[in-house]
């Protein structure tokens, strides 16, 4: 980063840090799946293609990411468990929790056809989350039962209603009937009318799926004597078991390192451990996203250097789509690979929850990212997934807001005036460790000389786009919506999102547009 004197605003960014010691779970859950799963006809009450696809994507998680040891699926919700030695990304809450909804819903957007071939996706899906940290394995344990036991209960309550709704109830009337039973009524029910042993549904509806790294032997070579020499391997394995009781465990010790004289049946405590990660109120909101390991991909995917200009309109459009999807946004700024989103003092928007607002928004843009893909790169397909991480930032005035920006712009132009010069001297034959010696302590003058007089290029004529980075808002314009009886025009006013390459330092572009941030 560039030092300028708009970087006291960092001070803003609070730390989040997980307290040691602590096994973390990190639980993420779709936002709207009703509407969702009604879109695209799931089948009720359980769509088995639909949770395969979550179990992939769950499987995905733990092939990239080493730190989950153990992840617990039901419907639309997935909870990963990290354990208590993990310093993956410092513990900072945010960090994780956004990392895995991304990646997770990038997973769950590229591997669609795979299980849905005959569907396209009609909205985009995506997640939500939050970190929970439990103080010993025994709270994880029961934390996982807990989950365990409400897909049961949800999943036998859900099957009698379904049941009733296909022989010609309507909702209302299935769910009196079903007002006030018990487990025993409720097979009686499904047996009775229905034909249908509650215990011999398939496993993976009664019991959720379990996703974790199962230990087998596997022979490797044979010796001079011919006897087989075997090493032990770790296979992500997906599986449909009981993970109340202590026989799992037993099995699998290894996993959480399991104390086996701690049992307690009531799970329900476990949700006293979720701490408030409320924003504080009459705070400006600023949600930073980040690609991950955006290096690699973007040389997997052979972007030009510096700068791409189809994955930079790529980036511009999920912006725009987010603005589009969430009107508690009031404006955007990204550049190169990252994006920040404000939202205004007034917004209650997720209730203020600091990992929910975050994860929405990256879940949201990287859904958005695989999808646009081949509208802006058709030429190229994707080789990995691409996913982000994210955090929220208060700032308590709209100045500290507008110096936040300011920041971030001052850094693009620095940032892309160094990469001009180092890319151009890479292209004309140098190393790059050559290209850094030369630039090194260059200032601004000295890199615009350099980039005329040794390649012909004026810095001040490249596209705005480079240097400026992006603006993404709301513009108010006015429209004719008809004529009266005189045959004057009736006007009204009309909120279009915008992407704009403006200047965001000086005061031009904030007093055209007063009404962003209701500056004074």
């Amino acid at each position: 980063m560039a030092n300028s004197k708009y970087e006291y605003v960092k001070n803003f960014e609070a730390d989040d840090r997980l307290p040691p010691s602590n096994w973390i779970v990190i639980r993420i859950d779709g936002v709207h799946f009703h509407r969702f799963s009604s879109i695209h006809e799931f089948e009720k009450p359980n769509d088995s293609a639909a949770l395969h696809l979550m179990n992939s994507c769950a499987s995905a998680m733990l092939k990239h990411f080493p730190d989950i040891v153990f992840a617990y699926g039901i419907s639309d919700e997935y909870s990963f468990v990290l354990s208590e030695k993990s310093d993956f990304y410092q513990r900072r809450s945010s960090k994780n929790v956004s990392l895995f909804v991304s990646y997770f819903t990038s997973a769950y957007v590229t591997k669609w056809k795979e299980f849905f071939p005959n569907y396209d996706l009609k909205e985009l899906p995506y997640f939500d989350g939050r970190a929970v940290c439990y103080p010993k394995v025994k709270v994880v344990r029961d934390y996982l039962a807990w989950r365990q036991v409400d897909c049961h209960i949800n999943n036998q309550y859900n099957t009698c209603f379904w049941m009733l709704v296909k022989s010609g109830k309507t909702k209302r009337e299935a769910q009196l009937r079903l007002k006030g039973t018990q487990t025993k009524e409720k097979n009686e029910i499904l047996l009775q009318q229905f034909g249908i042993n509650y215990d011999e549904l398939p496993e993976m509806f009664k019991k959720g799926s379990c996703v974790f790294r199962n230990k087998v032997e596997e022979i490797v070579k044979r010796d001079e004597s011919g006897n087989s020499v075997k090493r032990r391997k770790n296979i992500v394995t997906i599986d449909h078991v009981d993970i109340i009781g202590p026989k799992f465990w037993d099995e699998h010790p290894y996993i959480l390192h399991e104390d086996r004289s701690m049992v307690n049946n009531n799970y329900g405590y476990v949700k006293k451990f979720e701490a408030d990660d409320g924003l504080p109120p009459s705070n400006w909101i600023v949600v930073q996203i980040h690609s991950c390991d955006f290096y690699r991909f973007s040389s997997r995917h052979e972007f030009e250097k510096p700068n791409d200009s189809n994955a930079l309109y790529l980036m511009n459009s999920c912006a725009t789509s987010l603005l589009e999807k969430f009107p508690e946004i009031i404006f955007a700024y990204g550049v190169s690979d990252e994006y920040s989103f404000v939202l205004s003092e007034e917004s209650k928007f997720c209730k203020r929850q600091a990992s929910e607002i975050v994860s929405s928004f990256v879940s949201y843009f990287g859904s958005a990212y695989v999808m646009k893909w081949k509208e802006f790169l058709p030429d190229r397909d994707l080789k990995e997934v691409p996913y982000f991480k994210g955090r929220a930032v208060c700032c308590p005035k709209a100045k500290i807001v507008r110096d936040y920006l300011a920041w971030k712009q001052f850094d693009c132009h620095i940032s892309n005036q160094y990469n001009t010069c180092f890319w151009m001297l890479v292209k004309s034959g140098k190393t790059e460790t050559e290209a850094h010696l030369c630039l090194k302590d260059t200032q601004e003058k000295e890199k615009n000389e350099m980039l005329f007089c040794q390649f012909g290029i004026n810095y001040n004529k490249l596209p705005e786009m480079f240097k400026k980075g992006s603006c993404v808002f709301r513009n108010k314009v006015e429209e004719i919506v008809k004529l009266d009886e005189g045959g004057i025009s009736v006007k009204r006013c009309n909120e279009i999102v915008t992407v704009d390459h403006v200047d965001i330092i000086g005061p031009r572009f904030w007093d055209e547009h007063p009404y962003i941030l209701h500056e004074d």
